[in-house]
């Protein structure tokens, strides 16, 4: 009698269990099981972030002790959350004056911050501190984004925002523990990929040229390339700085035009990010300045070159995002030996014996003095 039945209890307690897992479905326990798994997964995550937030923090502050710096945790923690607020866009009048002069502010204050805390320091020192603590707070701010958007996720239920974020998590981690490899680059003073331009630069300067200061924190100085008078900017070095390589250009230009020497060519040089399967260390010509800036620097490049229809070209290294502010590799290296052949044959290509050029390393300088 009960092996008669046995195929009834079987088909009851399919019906059931299939009934169960109905009502588990219809009632989302399935989605709140996983967005538990996927909150796991981007706290576990969120842990590393923060104590790479707090190794950098902890690591700009020791740099500053070692120059005997007042009060460091007080000016990291200052500037840390030092904000900048773009200028109003709807209304596009005049509006990459006062984004430079916004930049121009925050560099200022930057500046001032470090040089208070700082009096011992020079101004080298001074200058990796800052990037210090950019570093510090570019990882701080990572790590705050990333737990508003988990707190955010879980605070409405909303799974859809939990899952995005926990697919992009891998890559965030990978873009922080670039900044965390670089923050060590930086205090040690070795090159980056970004200074690709800046060594193209001085290596077609030459070592024995001079340089002038032509704007602040950027310097510029003159050779002779069979038969082409070549005037060359850069950012002053080894410190870690960009300078203002359209400002200086700018002003350079205008007081060649001025004495009758106007340039019959510009170039730009700068490290660009490549695609996934570009190779790193690969040079490509273009026409254009070739430059990451919000649009102050950049447009002062065009604006010049329209005013005096000079050609403006651009040749560029190209490079991984994480390659750009690490310690510069052999590949990027040998890229910038090729990109300098490569202004040396524009020059001679584009121009005649007797004419001008102006061309202009683009990057951050740590590192690459003159």
């Amino acid at each position: 009698m009960a092996e008669a039945n046995l195929p009834d209890w079987i088909s009851a307690i399919s019906q059931l269990a299939f009934l169960l897992i109905f009502l588990m479905l219809f009632l989302g326990v399935n989605q709140r099981f996983q967005i538990y798994m996927w909150s796991r997964d981007i706290k576990a995550k969120l842990l590393v972030l923060e104590n790479m937030a707090r190794e950098s923090e902890t690591k700009a502050v020791e740099y500053m002790l070692r120059h005997n710096a007042k009060d460091p945790k007080g000016i990291l923690s200052k500037v840390k959350d030092f904000f900048l607020i773009e200028p109003v866009s709807i209304e596009p009048i005049d509006i990459i004056r006062r984004m430079d002069h916004l930049f121009t502010i925050r560099r200022t204050v930057f500046r001032s911050e470090f040089e208070k805390a700082m009096p011992e320091a020079d101004e080298v020192a001074r200058s990796k501190a800052e990037t210090a603590a950019e570093i510090a707070s570019a990882l701080n701010w990572i790590y705050k984004i990333v737990r508003h958007l988990l707190l955010t996720g879980e605070k409405t239920k909303n799974w859809i925002l939990i899952m995005q974020l926990q697919l992009i998590m891998p890559q965030i981690l990978k873009i922080a523990e670039a900044y965390k490899k670089a923050l060590n680059d930086f205090i040690k003073g070795a090159p980056i990929g970004d200074s690709a331009g800046p060594i193209v630069a001085l290596r077609l300067a030459g070592q024995d040229n001079e340089w002038r200061e032509i704007e602040d924190e950027t310097v510029a100085t003159s050779t002779v390339i069979e038969g082409r008078r070549v005037y060359i900017v850069k950012a002053r070095g080894p410190g870690s700085s960009v300078g203002k390589p359209g400002a200086a250009t700018e002003r350079l230009i205008e007081e060649l035009v001025a004495r009758g020497e106007k340039p019959s060519l510009m170039i730009t040089v700068d490290a660009a990010l490549k695609l996934e399967g570009e190779e790193t260390g690969s040079v490509a010509e273009g026409v254009g300045a070739a430059i990451g800036d919000p649009g102050p620097e950049k447009i002062r490049f065009e604006r010049i070159a329209v005013k005096h229809g000079i050609p403006l070209k651009a040749v560029i290294i190209k490079m991984g995002l994480e390659e750009a502010i690490q310690a510069m590799s052999k590949s990027i290296y040998e890229g910038s030996l090729k990109a300098e052949e490569r202004v040396r044959q524009l020059i001679l290509e584009e121009t005649r014996e007797g004419d001008t050029v102006v061309v202009i390393g683009v990057g951050n300088t740590i590192g690459v003095g003159q």
